[in-house]
């Protein structure tokens, strides 16, 4: 089972001291937080695809490559890749370089996004949202399985006897995972490739996600590619700690009630009951994580977002300190303890010669 941190890359006021960072120090701050990610023992460090203010990574590459020579084991990933308004040419190569760069560690989550004025500032209409998600991806497989490529879709002009460059590394392409929060049709894409399927398990209450996971393995089966237990399932989360319940929760507060997703609506204690996250002690983090598998089954990757709405650097290092030294060391013991037989591990390139990070 893979373990790590997703960032969407936020320039948020600090609620308790009014500081906004300039991009440069968000920029700086995400690659600290992916460097320190490996120093306490994540295996993953994702980061979203954002065009549009308050966000910052639109260049997910560059970031990836940049934290790919600052780190040796930390696997590189996307918390989206936008499959829609990206070229699946541009994808194909920028992803197969990267994934020479730094030695096959390298996957990614295909998405849609949630912005709707993004799509025209890449000539897309966002009511071809699903269909270009679906043609665009089927192009990049072949563009990674194929040497030559012929190619007449919709949505860009054809391609005849087209070879990316590079090629994946020693022929293997990044494994992909489809993201969804609310799309069965990104579950179905997923299951019928035999690809993994990622539930940001965010912001929703479970059920939700019960429902599209359910799907995803339901279908994967249907395909051929195993049992719906066999299926690749990756969750988001969201955490907060302290030591001391009650003190998590007061430094929490200021920051979930201005936050652009969280605030004004229901109250920290209401989403804390009805969604995944998770305000308290380690021990609570724990607990709470592990009703996962018990909601969902068994899965190969655990992500959790810990620095959006402001929160000052300091405090999300503070957060994987205790996340890597009390956390997920026990996750890793418990999910292995109670781990079906016949569950594949968290799929990696074969450069990397294990069978899953975190082994």
């Amino acid at each position: 089972m893979q373990f790590g941190v997703f960032t969407v890359g936020d320039v948020a006021t600090d609620p308790v001291t009014g500081r906004t960072p300039t991009e440069y120090e968000r920029i700086k701050a995400m690659t600290t937080i992916a460097i320190k990610a490996e120093e306490v023992g994540m295996d993953v460090f994702a980061t979203g695809e954002h065009h549009n203010p308050p966000f910052v990574p639109s260049s997910p590459t560059t970031l990836l490559g940049y934290v790919a020579a600052r780190t040796e084991r930390l696997i590189l990933s996307t918390s989206t890749t936008l499959i829609t308004t990206n070229d699946p040419v541009k994808i194909a190569e920028d992803y197969a370089m990267l994934q020479h760069l730094a030695d096959g560690r390298v996957d990614l989550m295909m998405g849609r996004g949630n912005t709707g004025p993004v799509y025209p500032w890449f000539g897309k209409d966002i009511r071809d949202g699903i269909p270009l998600a679906i043609e665009n991806y089927a192009l990049l497989r072949r563009l990674w399985r194929e040497e030559a490529v012929d190619w007449t879709g919709r949505f860009r002009t054809p391609l005849q006897g087209f070879t990316s460059t590079p090629r994946p590394l020693e022929g293997v392409p990044p494994f992909v995972w489809h993201g969804s929060i609310r799309s069965p049709e990104i579950a179905e894409q997923a299951a019928y490739y035999g690809d993994g399927f990622f539930a940001n398990h965010i912001y929703w209450p479970k059920d939700h996600f019960q429902r599209l996971i359910g799907l995803y393995r339901e279908r994967y089966a249907h395909y051929g590619h195993g049992t719906p237990e066999q299926a690749i399932v990756g969750l988001g989360g969201q955490v907060y700690m302290h030591r001391n319940s009650q003190e998590a929760v007061r430094e929490f507060r200021p920051y979930f009630d201005n936050s652009s997703v969280y605030g004004h609506g229901p109250s920290l204690e209401e989403m804390t009951e009805q969604t995944p996250l998770t305000v308290g002690s380690p021990q609570e983090v724990i607990d709470k994580t592990l009703t996962f598998r018990e909601h969902f089954g068994d899965y190969q990757r655990q992500l959790f977002f810990m620095d959006g709405a402001g929160l000052p650097l300091k405090t999300v290092l503070e957060q994987l300190d205790i996340l890597g030294e009390e956390v997920v060391p026990v996750l890793r013991k418990e999910f292995s303890a109670r781990r079906a037989a016949g569950v594949p591990d968290a799929p990696v390139h074969p450069a990397l010669g294990v069978t899953g990070a975190g082994a």
